[in-house]
Formats: structure tokens, sequence, C-alpha cells
């Protein structure tokens, strides 16, 4: 009965049962277009064959034996994003704020390391989003959802996002990591300014602090890239990712380079963390982004939907700005986006919303263009409705 689960949740009045690509189906039958896609999570739809290929062929061998052994599936997914990127190390956890609690415990530790006790500031960006847990919290950027749990971790400044004076103002010699979005998502789709995160990683540099990117929603090829900071010229020390990583199946990783390598044995650890299972489902997700081609054509994607979102602008006064970037958009309203959302919903579309008046479209990577146009459409059907 769902009287027996928390009420934490503002869970909308339907109960899905079965997906495939793009769509997803309810307990009555009802069709849906999915822009949700589990909160940027289901980077190739629904039952892929390839997730279910993983998922069945590893279940029969091995699930689980703890980090006490090695595991293939974890050796090689490991070496599968360090091939793909800038950096040295992986570790592997459940969830994206586990990914980020990793990074504060990084970042302590590096400071430790370089001066002592003291050096252990971690700043974050005003607006922020990294997660629930009581660390993760201490750094998101929103008192809504800090101030029930207060007080949380301290040792941690906020900084606002995209204010050179005010970074340079806030980081210091005690400084031990900075914590940013490239893409604010549950923020509002707030992109971080090239030149301002150039500064930072000259700063970070400067002052011999750990530059942490979070990349948990904007990362695993939804900006067009594998990773988010290769659109933006700038490479961070620590990177932390999920959602994506794992297609649907839960997964975190951290990746780090030679500076921020400094966890030895005992200094951490995650029970179900790099499973068989998990390890080589997420291996089979990132063979299809990039071996596949599927992270290739997600430019392509973002042109055509931002193409039709525009005309929808140019039509109706209730759209004032298009937003983000990759397959991670957002649509800035002149009100509160409940109201449409409750429409697209009736109508046969998922879509959530992010800050206060944004909502987000964040289709799987390899959605159809069929599924786009139908998407849309539903969108501009309820948009008539309500305005």
């Amino acid at each position: 009965m769902k009287d027996n689960i928390m009420k934490n949740y503002g869970r909308l009045d339907i109960t899905l049962e079965k997906g495939i690509g793009s769509k997803v189906f309810d307990t009555e039958g009802k069709e849906y277009i999915d822009f949700v896609s589990g909160i940027a999570v289901n980077c190739l739809g629904h039952s892929h064959p390839a997730i279910l290929k993983a998922l069945n062929e590893q279940s029969e061998k091995l699930i689980h034996i703890s980090n006490l052994y090695w595991n293939e599936p974890q050796i090689n997914l490991a070496k599968k994003l360090i091939d793909n990127s800038d950096h040295k190390e992986a570790f592997f956890c459940n969830s994206g704020t586990e990914a980020v609690e990793t990074a504060l415990k990084i970042a302590r530790k590096f400071g430790k390391n370089k001066k002592g006790k003291n050096k252990n500031e971690i700043l974050y960006m005003e607006n922020s989003f990294h997660g629930r847990s009581l660390g993760a919290l201490a750094v998101t950027g929103q008192k809504k959802y800090q101030t029930p749990f207060m007080p949380l971790m301290e040792g941690v400044n906020s900084v606002k996002f995209n204010d050179i004076d005010d970074l340079k103002s806030k980081i210091n010699g005690n400084t031990c990591g900075v914590i940013i979005e490239p893409i604010q998502g549950e923020g509002g789709i707030e992109k971080v300014d090239k030149e301002f995160l150039k500064k930072l990683r000259v700063l970070c540099n400067e002052y011999n602090a750990l530059l942490i990117f979070d990349e948990v929603q904007c990362g695993i090829g939804r900006l067009g890239k594998l990773f988010a900071y290769e659109s933006l010229e700038v490479i961070p020390d620590v990177i932390c990712m999920a959602k994506g990583l794992g297609g649907g199946f839960p997964i975190g990783a951290v990746l780090t380079n030679k500076k921020a390598s400094v966890l030895k044995k005992g200094d951490h650890g995650c029970t179900f963390g790099g499973n068989p299972l998990a390890s080589q489902v997420s291996l089979a997700v990132l063979k299809e982004l990039i071996d596949g081609r599927v992270i290739k054509k997600v430019k392509d994607k973002e042109n055509y939907i931002v193409g039709k979102l525009k005309k929808l602008k140019d039509k109706y006064e209730v759209i004032k700005e298009i937003k983000g970037e990759g397959l991670l958009l957002g649509i800035k309203l002149n009100d509160k986006p409940q109201k449409l959302l409750n429409k697209t919903l009736d109508n046969g579309l998922l879509l959530v919303g992010a800050g206060k008046n944004v909502i987000r479209i964040v289709p799987p990577l390899n959605v159809k263009k069929e599924d786009i146009d139908k998407g849309l459409d539903i969108l501009e059907k309820s948009i008539k409705v309500i305005y």
C-alpha cells in the first residue's frame, strides 16, 4: 500500500509500469513521452538492448562480492573512464550524493596533507545543488534544502555564481577545495561563465586548492561530450558523476587527477560501490555512448530542439528564455511552471521543473526525432490551453 512509503516526495498521481525508448506507460496503459529521463538518468532511454544484455549476462555470473576482492567489470569500467578523460584514478559508489561526499573527503585530506588542520575550508556556489546528505547539503547553496537539518558541516563558505570579485574575496590559503556545477541543474539551468571558470582554475592553482566539478546531471554525454569539462576549456582536479553513468542502474563515480589522488587504504569505502553488476551495466552504457556514437549526435538534437523552442518563444509570451546546452535544456517562464507541468502530464508528456520558473527538457540522449516532435507538439498544445 502507498501508506507504507514515507511522504518525503511530492509524487504525481500516476503509477508507471513499463517503458521502451523515450516512452513510458502507466498501469492504465496510457503512453507518455519521457522528457524527464529519471531526472537526466536514462541516457539510453528505457529497456535498451545493451543494458538488458549486460544485466542478464552479468547477473548469471556474479552480482556482488565487496571490494575486499578485485572484479573485472570494475577494472574495465575504470579503464574506460580514465582512457577517455584527463584523470588518473576512479572510485565507485552508488549515487551522485555519495560521489560528492567522496570529493569533499578528498579535498579535506588534500588540505591536511598540504598545510595541516587549518587548510580545510571548502567553497561552493550560491544556488547550487549537490545532494541531500549532511555533507552534500552543507555545500548546497539553497537554504530551503539546508534549513530543516541545521547545523550542517562547518568549514564551508558560499560564493556568488559567476562573480569573480566575490570569488577573489573568499578564496584563501585555508581553502582546500572549490565545488561547482558547470550547469546548475536544480538551480534553474544556469550555465557557468567560461571566464569565471578559467579564473577559478587559476585561483585554485594559486592557493593550492582542488577544483571539483559536480557533473552528476550535466556529464556523461548530456552536453555533447562525455564529460562536461571538455566543453569548457578547464580541467578539474576531481569529477563527481552518477545519473547517466548507469543509464538507470544505480552507480556513481569520482575521478581524480594525480594531484587529487590522496586517498589511502582505510580512508574511504563503499560496500556496493563498483560491484560487478553495476560496473558491467555502466560499461555497456559507455560503449553505446562513445563507441556507438550516441554522444556525437547530441549537438544536432540540441540544435533541432532549441530551434523549435525558439519558435514557441516567438509565439507565446509566457516563454521568456530558452536556456541550457546539449540535452540539458530549460524553458524559463514568466509564471510558475506547475500549471503547465500538470497540463503536459494530462496530455502525455513528462517534464520536470528547475528553480523557481524553469521547465527542464532532458530527454534520453538517443531520443528519436519523431518523439522530439511529438513531445514538443504536446508542449505547445498545453501552452495554448493555459495561456
